[in-house]
């Protein structure tokens, strides 16, 4: 027996060796992370929790602002219409809620035009689609009821998880992507941001541990030839779940070096984002020229459930790690919500909160099942064609 062990090792050792570990470009230097460009705008991405950002973000906002007073032809004395800001969170295949909510918003007929479209993960493909208007909606209603697991990924061999970067592969949600994210609908998002509006679509920077917020109009009105492939990768990176799907590398130069960053989930770092302080820039100066500042409401949309769904857990090492880990994410989602209302608030921005309740009764089987995708998607669209029941502060 003992001289058998030796043997099953060496075994074991050359097919490790066999198989391709998957490889990486060099990774940027932690102090030169800022400096990094992937088309070469100034305005591609922010990091949104670095405070030496937040000039770049207010500046890009107050510009937006400026876009839009010459789209209504108003002077810069004059009063900008009302404002309306929205965040579609993660959630997987939960997110046929928020596409669900927003197309009878449209059949409601109050769906407004947003100034700000944010998305995470699922969300970040809900995002574009709202973002570029109504006519969207047969879109994004195919998005989260036609598809099926088929669409979003592929499982891989059993030793993956030891070998490999991910258990599933992503190709299969690289192409729902694409066919979605074509050059009409970034041609349509690029003339939205020329118009004064933002779409912000958040990925987490796993080597530097960084969320990132990408100014999905600014890529789509570059011209830049890499720009419907970067915003496919940045879309595909905020839906990638560690471990499940791949990590999405992003090619990048730092003063004329190529490197390489590993993207994943946004919903890694945070499960929403809506923080535009742009908008608290121009409206303190606003305040100081003695003028009105836009009213804004801001709208979040979790893709979820706000109280935690406990279920007994086994005494195995796997069903303790997932109940955990889904805790976390529970608990991250709650205090996103909290973090935005209470920002919010401090600049007298209105707050509205969507979100799964109690009422729906639909329970998931196998990953993405389409029955349970109508199920929810129509459960979203009749709360909202009633007229959505918004939310003004986020429940105790």
């Amino acid at each position: 027996m003992t001289a058998i062990l030796p043997a099953r090792r060496a075994l074991l050792a050359g097919a490790l060796g066999a198989c391709a570990m998957p490889e990486r470009g060099p990774p940027v230097p932690a102090d030169v992370v800022r400096r990094a460009s992937v088309l070469g705008l100034p305005n591609e991405r922010f990091c949104v929790t670095d405070p030496t950002d937040v000039p770049r973000v207010a500046q890009e906002f107050n510009l937006a602002g400026r876009r839009q007073r010459i789209r209504f032809g108003l002077g810069p004395r004059d009063p900008l219409p009302d404002g309306h800001i929205i965040a579609f969170s993660g959630g997987g295949e939960n997110g046929a809620f928020g596409a669900g909510l927003a197309c009878g918003w449209t059949a409601h007929g109050t769906r407004p035009d947003f100034n700000l479209v944010t998305g995470i993960s699922t969300g970040a493909l809900t995002a574009p689609l709202v973002f570029a208007g109504i006519h969207r909606d047969p879109d994004l209603r195919a998005a989260y009821t036609d598809i099926t697991a088929a669409d979003v990924l592929e499982q891989r061999g059993l030793l993956a998880a030891l070998l490999d970067d991910a258990v599933a592969d992503s190709a299969p949600l690289a192409r729902t992507i694409a066919r979605f994210l074509d050059e009409t609908l970034l041609a349509e998002v690029a003339a939205a941001y020329l118009g004064g509006r933002q779409c912000i679509i958040c990925t987490t920077n796993l080597d530097a541990q960084r969320p990132i917020g990408w100014n999905l109009g600014a890529i789509a009105a570059s011209g830049h030839p890499r720009a419907l492939d970067l915003a496919r990768q940045v879309l595909l990176a905020s839906a990638a779940i560690p471990g499940i799907f791949p990590p999405v590398m992003i090619d990048v130069t730092v003063d004329g070096r190529p490197f390489q960053e590993m993207h994943v989930d946004g919903g890694t770092y945070a499960q929403a984002y809506l923080y535009p302080p742009g908008l608290a820039a121009d409206r303190e100066e606003r305040v100081r020229l003695g003028l009105s500042p836009p009213r804004v409401t801001a709208y979040v949309v979790r893709n979820g459930r706000l109280a935690p769904q406990g279920a007994p857990v086994r005494r195995r090492a796997f069903s303790i790690a997932s109940q955990a880990i889904s805790t976390l994410i529970g608990a991250s989602g709650v205090n996103d919500i909290f973090r935005i209302q209470a920002a919010g608030a401090t600049r007298n921005i209105a707050f509205r909160l969507a979100h799964i309740e109690d009422d729906f009764t639909g329970r998931e089987g196998e990953p993405f099942e389409q029955a349970y995708l109508r199920t929810l998607f129509d459960y979203g669209f009749a709360k909202a064609r009633r007229g959505y029941p918004w939310k003004d502060t986020l429940p105790a």
